[in-house]
């Protein structure tokens, strides 16, 4: 909502048989009454209170308006609105169903923070704050599936790089040859529980546009494991990664650490070779008529830096593309587990592709790479409030599994679910939030609500 009062509408005389004349003239309305949702998530989570009792308060207290709770809050809910910039902070700052996420009377309440004390704020904190927030942010997704799940099998660990264009002067703003552009190279982290199809997101470190893929890994496993052991001491380990992952240093932690690894692994001549009879017979295959042709198998390597062998499992493919000859697609993956290589790769590989799924959401739904500002320690911070938004967004879509929104991207959640038109009251007893009556989804609305301890009334 605004902070111009005019009340100037608009008219339109052929839309309809009669006159249409629209006016921003409803006072204590919100384009986001639906949001209520978010709130009852992140009570039950404990996230944002979690998160912002990380941060130290060094201002002088006496001149404090708004508390770092409330300008945690503020951000984390207008993130998960839509709302990626600071900027949007004037044009939401009387919104009534914004000052109610933070705690305030949606009617009578202050004003919420403007964009410049929200950049202070953004800019205010320090590398030990942000490692705190990062370990509590895993602390919290692990606890809440601890809760959820009475008995777990298996844990499957993902991390993936992706990348995250820059346009300015922000610190360790680096061209990355691959991307050919100038860039931060974030990993992101999610865990995947027995068969489940959703991959949670546990972390989200932004990293120098430079940076190798494998850079930080061993770091965010060594917090990681022991908090996935205390929960789940009962479910075995595993972690899947793409061949920018491989190296000796990293299969040595993971046989150190009692992790099954299935790692991809770039060809080189002595897997070629490894490959070659595999591929004969698939080039046979292919000459016959099977235009997906492929095989599997495996063996054993040792590259120079290893102190051992390993297993190696070998996709043999020949794959063509209209109007262009056929080339081989020999693949290989680096693996201890110990099942047939074709399970290996379609099953237990192959799905870790789903987390480029969930960094589109990140980015197209959250707006994750909108690091725009010149500090690094500010743009990892926004990084992380935008995490713990999709955090949210993942447990609303939990507590959606048996409505139409089980499987609803964030922004389709947020379209859906969020962005509700409401005209809130609010009494000495009570606060009253009316929605529309023809809302699409409204049944929908409801279970969710109660699934987040809301009661029929």
């Amino acid at each position: 909502m605004s902070h111009n009062t005019t009340k100037q509408g608009v008219l339109f005389k052929n839309l309809s048989k009669k006159t249409v004349v629209a006016k921003f003239d409803q006072d204590h309305a919100s384009s986001d009454g639906g949001a209520v949702l978010l709130k009852a998530c992140d009570e039950k989570l404990k996230l944002s209170a979690a998160l912002a009792a990380c941060l130290s308060d060094e201002r002088q207290q006496s001149k404090v308006t708004h508390t770092l709770t409330e300008l945690f809050q503020q951000r984390l809910f207008a993130i998960a609105c839509g709302y990626a910039d600071g900027n949007d902070a004037a044009r939401l700052a009387e919104d009534p169903v914004m000052k109610l996420l933070v705690g305030r009377d949606p009617v009578a309440g202050g004003s919420l923070a403007s964009q410049p004390t929200l950049s202070r704020f953004e800019n205010s904190v320090r590398r030990r704050a942000l490692l705190r927030m990062s370990e509590t942010l895993a602390d919290t997704v692990i606890a809440r599936h601890k809760r959820r799940k009475k008995r777990v099998r298996r844990i499957t660990i993902d991390l993936d790089p992706t990348v995250d264009p820059t346009h300015g002067g922000q610190q360790l703003t680096l061209f990355n040859g691959f991307y050919d552009t100038a860039c931060y190279l974030p990993l992101a982290g999610f865990l995947t529980f027995d068969d489940e199809v959703e991959q949670y997101l546990f972390c989200y470190v932004l990293r120098a546009g430079n940076a190798v893929a494998k850079h930080g890994a061993i770091g965010v496993l060594k917090r990681l494991l022991p908090r996935l052991r205390r929960a789940f001491p009962e479910a075995r380990l595993r972690i899947r990664l793409d061949s920018g992952f491989s190296g000796p240093e990293l299969y040595g932690f993971f046989e150190a650490n009692r992790l099954d690894y299935v790692v991809g692994m770039a060809k080189n001549p002595v897997l070629e070779a490894l490959a070659e009879p595999l591929l004969d017979d698939v080039r046979a295959d292919f000459e016959a008529g099977h235009t997906s042709a492929r095989r599997y198998g495996e063996g054993t390597y040792r590259a120079r830096s290893w102190p051992h062998p390993r297993r190696v499992i070998v996709k043999a493919e020949v794959t063509t593309h209209f109007g262009r000859k056929a080339k081989d697609n020999p693949r290989f993956l680096v693996t201890n587990l110990k099942t047939t290589p074709r399970h290996i790769y379609e099953v237990s590989y192959c799905a870790r592709g789903d987390a480029e799924n969930r960094l589109k959401e990140l980015k197209l739904g959250l707006r994750i790479d909108r690091t725009s500002c010149t500090s690094f320690l500010a743009n990892q911070f926004r990084a992380l409030m935008t995490a713990a938004a999709y955090v949210l967004m993942q447990e609303l879509r939990l507590k959606a599994r048996w409505t139409a929104c089980a499987r609803a991207q964030a922004g389709t959640l947020r379209l859906r679910l969020l962005k509700l038109g409401a005209w809130i009251e609010s009494s000495v007893r009570r606060i009253v939030i009316h929605l529309p009556l023809g809302t699409p989804f409204a049944d929908d609305w409801r279970r969710i609500a109660r699934s987040v301890g809301a009661v029929v009334t």
